[in-house]
């Protein structure tokens, strides 16, 4: 994780920090204040040196009046008022007594005077205690209380001065921490301790209404929270980890507060080094100020556990990144989910973002929404794609290329899923009867003006759900569905992804239901023909339910079916077996197409559309090889395979080679060549 250069680096989004300074002068500023302090300090040690003074304080002197009321809480005050001085707001936030305050300047002039040494030397008596120590200033400094040094006080809790050396708590060499010096110096930064671990997040220019809302109720969840108990805590969940972090950042924004970011997997799982992590964070975020940001994706136990207890203690604000809600028995605060845009935010995105590209008409703004639901930075990111691309482009306008650069983006999280498949082959592939191919142009038009009939026309207000469209194509192994499918997505200029549900099952209860859900989440982006192949994995006649297993695996059908209805894209089911689906689950599919095994002039057509014109042939004839009795995909095996004999002889393509690659694949089938398939052959 990186970081950014410049004084810029750890400050809130208006470029201050806890003191509300920023900028040279405001560093000069406080600079003068910190060394005006710092000499009314040196003047008491001075004093202490050259009067009688009086016997260092111990645990047994009157500290009680004096002792904070904040000294060992777990959790540091809120943030002092803009326009505070450094060291004020040092006070202020970390509850420190004026004890607390003038030790601090003791320990700053170490660093700032040089003068210091020997001052203290003489204050102590001692040429070899030349630096400032626990005891001179409870001899020196006013209103001086043991429980200053304590560990749970804030000085130390917060590690805001540390000793050289433990076992000698009073004689030891105080030292003030170097991120707390150049804080009272007016020169914020993030703490060097905490690089690596955090990044900037930076705020975005603008929101989405809808995005924007969702940032104030951010904002708000910060200042109310769940329950008085519950930690300072918010959760968004949903959409993509970018526009989750945008929306937190923009509530940061507005709480006057920077934003950083870490992963969960990033939490020490060691609870003394999370401990630490969690003190130096809050620290920081009182100083700087700022929120934090930490992403939960995938964790093993351990992980998460660590995790929890970090959120628990948050004292700052925190936003809790993730998919979904966290499943904790600990306390949480607000949940906010972002919500899905609607088309006219998505339309506005779409025109703002290539207003400075090319001016896309409304038809085509509308065509871009009605098949992709990319956030506003995927959104942004195609249209610098089309910038860059539009001056060397000469076959593809503007709408085209935008909507390849949409397609670009929507693939983004699914090749990992499933088999994606760049369609090339058009109508004149197919070879179907005229009803079948009738039910498929049917089916890309309800693809092609969902825009028209969903949005313009009120269909979606009026119906509400089941608007996804949905297929189920059935017919045995080589009959076409797959080419089918690559026929449709050519034809809506997609991709056609296929996710072979056999290998989506699970054994485990509910990891099915998890798997089918990764891919509609990255589906939903659009850009994608989804294509389950072999439901008969996953469908199946249910009705009577034996155990957990087979009532689970009813959940999981009705899952895949409610995605399928809610996919704003297409998705289709293939089967070998229609026959072993349940008519309950066909009636939730709005279009089944049956692919019937070619007839005789079915299949001799496909030999014509197979051979390549190009190809090298002696002899071969359509007619006979349709007395093959196989689909249209072993067709195309046998082909392909018997070109590759040929080629191998340096002979042409001729029916010998044909009948060898014939039996190879009926081999393969398990079945015999009858000699009626082969009459004429030879």
């Amino acid at each position: 994780m990186g970081r950014t250069t410049g004084v810029d680096e750890g400050m809130g989004t208006n470029g201050r920090g806890a003191a509300g300074t920023s900028g040279t002068a405001a560093g000069h500023e406080a600079g003068a204040t910190l060394t005006a302090e710092v000499r009314r300090v040196l003047a008491r040690i001075d004093a202490h040196a050259t009067g009688p003074g009086r016997p260092a304080a111990g645990p047994e002197s009157d500290a009680e009046s004096a002792a904070p009321t904040t000294a060992g809480s777990a959790s540091p005050a809120p943030l002092a008022a803009p326009g505070t001085a450094p060291l004020d707001a040092l006070v202020t936030c970390f509850g420190l007594t004026t004890f607390e305050r003038d030790l601090i300047l003791l320990a700053a002039a170490d660093e700032l005077d040089p003068t210091t040494a020997a001052r203290c030397a003489a204050a102590c008596g001692d040429p070899q205690r030349a630096y400032p120590t626990f005891s001179l200033a409870l001899a020196a400094l006013a209103e001086p209380h043991w429980s200053a040094l304590t560990p749970v006080a804030p000085l130390r809790r917060w590690r805001i001065v540390e000793l050289d050396d433990d076992s000698r708590l009073t004689t030891s060499r105080l030292r003030l921490d170097e991120r707390i010096l150049h804080f009272l110096l007016g020169s914020p930064y993030l703490d060097a301790r905490l690089h690596g671990r955090l990044r900037r997040t930076p705020v975005p220019e603008q929101l989405p209404p809808s995005y924007d809302l969702a940032a104030s109720r951010v904002a708000e969840g910060w200042t109310t929270g769940a329950s008085p108990d519950a930690p300072l805590l918010v959760e968004v969940t949903g959409g993509d980890l970018r526009s989750r972090a945008d929306i937190a950042a923009a509530a940061a924004a507005r709480s006057g507060l920077g934003l950083y970011a870490m992963g969960a997997e990033d939490i020490p799982a060691d609870p003394a080094e999370r401990d630490r992590l969690a003190r130096l964070w809050q620290r920081e975020a009182i100083l700087l100020p700022a929120a934090l940001l930490v992403d939960v994706g995938d964790l093993d136990r351990d992980q998460r556990a660590a995790a929890e207890a970090f959120l628990a203690g948050a004292a700052v604000p925190v936003v809790v990144s993730s998919e979904d809600p966290l499943r904790s028995e600990r306390p949480h605060g607000a949940q906010v989910a972002v919500p899905r845009l609607d088309d006219d935010e998505q339309v506005e995105l779409w025109a703002q973002a290539f207003h400075p590209v090319a001016d896309l008409d409304e038809g085509e703004l509308r065509s871009l929404v009605a098949q992709f639901q990319l956030p506003p930075h995927v959104i942004r990111s195609a249209a610098a794609t089309v910038r860059r691309r539009l001056p060397h482009e000469d076959s593809l306008d503007a709408a085209e290329l935008a909507w390849s650069a949409g397609l670009e983006e929507a693939r983004i999280g699914m090749d990992e899923l499933g088999r994606r498949i760049e369609p090339e082959a058009g109508w004149g592939d197919l070879v179907l009867h005229d009803r079948q191919t009738g039910v498929l142009r049917e089916i890309v038009a309800h693809v092609r003006q969902r825009a028209t009939v969903h949005q313009e026309w009120g269909f979606a207000g009026t119906l509400r759900r089941g608007l996804g469209v949905t297929a189920l194509f059935a017919g045995g192994s080589g009959t076409g569905k797959t080419l089918a499918a690559e026929v449709m997505a050519k034809e809506l200029g997609l991709d056609l992804f296929i996710v072979d549900l056999s290998q989506v099952v699970s054994k485990y209860i509910g990891e099915t239901e998890k798997n089918l859900r990764r891919v509609f989440d990255a589906a939903e982006r659009g850009g994608a023909l989804l294509l389950f192949d072999e439901a008969d994995a996953l469908f199946g006649k249910r009705s009577e339910v034996k155990d957990s297993h087979d009532r689970y695996a009813n959940l999981e059908v009705s899952y895949l079916l409610m995605r399928m209805e809610a996919y704003r894209g297409l998705a289709i089911l293939t089967t070998n077996m229609k026959k072993a689906l349940d008519t309950a689950f066909l009636r939730r599919i709005r279009f089944v197409v049956d692919f019937p095994f070619p007839a005789e002039h079915e299949r001799a057509e496909i030999w014509r559309r197979v051979l390549p014109s190009q190809a090298p042939a002696k002899g071969i004839d359509p007619g006979l090889l349709a007395q093959l009795t196989v689909a249209g995909g072993s067709i195309r095996n046998i082909a392909l395979s018997g070109a590759f004999l040929a080629a191998e002889e340096g002979d042409r393509l001729q029916m010998r080679h044909m009948l060898a690659a014939a039996r190879t694949e009926y081999q393969k089938l398990e079945r015999s060549l009858t000699p009626g398939e082969v009459r004429g052959w030879v």
